[in-house]
């Protein structure tokens, strides 16, 4: 974009690599001493933990960090949580503030003993709305999917990767289609469990019913929402889901579990139903419930989309963090004077 420089360092990699990582750690260290900046503002854990701590050694005024998702949490190893825990509370003490996505995420952290509460601040992911608050009915994309003009549809924007809930919704669609025989399942994004997905359709005999839609280039993402009736979200670990936020601005309700920042956007009864994790006969109900009510999902996703836009616009989230950065960089100057 025009007026915002990239600078990319290839010594700063997602994979954990203690030569690779002591040399983007330098790689910072030099970059925030050449460029003298005012403020960092760091997201991810390992880029999180190598940025601050570089940044405080080069003396920028106010760091800062982003909590998006927890390193550590119930599905990995004991001593590997010992370990994030340990990394996390070691970065947290050279950094001003912390923000996090969803409060949930605040909550997990302080329960970890990784900053004190009065560290943290929830600032909510701002988006671009404009596309999903004006996406319409596309005939078009609908018979390009398979998708008959009057069926139902279910949708799930996510990665086909594991904790994700695809095999969740899948096994719930045969409760679904017996009480709402019109219904289509719509699943935007591809991974590595594809084959496995597909074939768990075939065997539960709902293949025609399952339409697998790839990868879909970010802008379009709101065409497809605007194909759904209802929103699925069943991650197992998730900051704070943007597909379902994405789905309500679009005007349609969500159906996910009560996890993590999930329940901050999916109101139970008010934007959506929220289901007890990995009951399939609860998602079923939920669903069923939904797609046989036009007027309730009317009205949940009216209530959704309202609730979005106060929350979620990225001139939001801008402004709060501007008005930091500014009180932030001022307080530790003249601290140092």
């Amino acid at each position: 974009p025009e007026g915002l420089e990239v600078i990319v360092l290839p010594e700063l990699r997602r994979e954990l690599s203690p030569p690779a990582d002591w040399r983007a750690y330098r790689a910072l260290l030099r970059l925030f001493r050449e460029r003298h900046f005012s403020v960092v503002h760091t997201h991810a854990s390992k880029a999180g933990i190598l940025g601050r701590i570089a940044a405080r050694r080069a003396g920028v005024p106010f760091v800062v960090h982003t909590v998006h998702g927890q390193a550590f949490h119930a599905y990995q190893s004991a001593l590997v949580n010992r370990l994030y825990i340990a990394a996390e509370r070691w970065a947290a003490r050279h950094c001003d503030r912390i923000y996090a996505v969803a409060q949930a995420m605040i909550e997990q952290c302080v329960e970890a003993g990784v900053a004190p509460r009065e560290k943290y601040q929830v600032v909510y992911s701002g988006m671009d709305l404009d596309c999903y608050l004006n996406a319409q009915r596309d005939v078009t994309l609908r018979a390009e999917l398979g998708i008959p003009t009057e069926a139902l549809v279910v949708g799930k924007i996510a990665r086909l990767f594991e904790l994700k809930g695809h095999e969740d919704l899948l096994a719930a669609a045969p409760k679904v289609l017996a009480a709402v025989p019109n219904t289509y399942f719509l699943l935007v994004g591809d991974g590595i469990l594809r084959e496995a997905l597909v074939a768990q359709a075939e065997a539960l005999g709902i293949r025609d019913r399952v339409i697998f839609a790839g990868l879909v280039p970010p802008r379009d993402i709101c065409r497809y929402t605007a194909q759904m009736d209802v929103l699925v979200h069943l991650s197992l670990r998730e900051g704070l889901p943007r597909a379902v936020v994405q789905g309500l601005a679009t005007g349609i309700p969500a159906v996910a579990y009560p996890l993590d920042g999930t329940p901050e956007v999916v109101l139970d009864g008010e934007t959506g139903r929220l289901c007890p994790v990995r009951q399939i006969d609860a998602i079923a109900a939920a669903l069923t419930e939904l797609l046989l009510d036009p007027d309730k999902r009317r009205a949940l996703g009216q209530r959704g989309r309202a609730e979005v836009r106060k929350r979620f616009a990225w001139q939001q989230m801008a402004d709060i963090l501007e008005d930091e950065y500014k009180r932030g960089v001022a307080a530790r100057l003249s601290a140092r004077n």
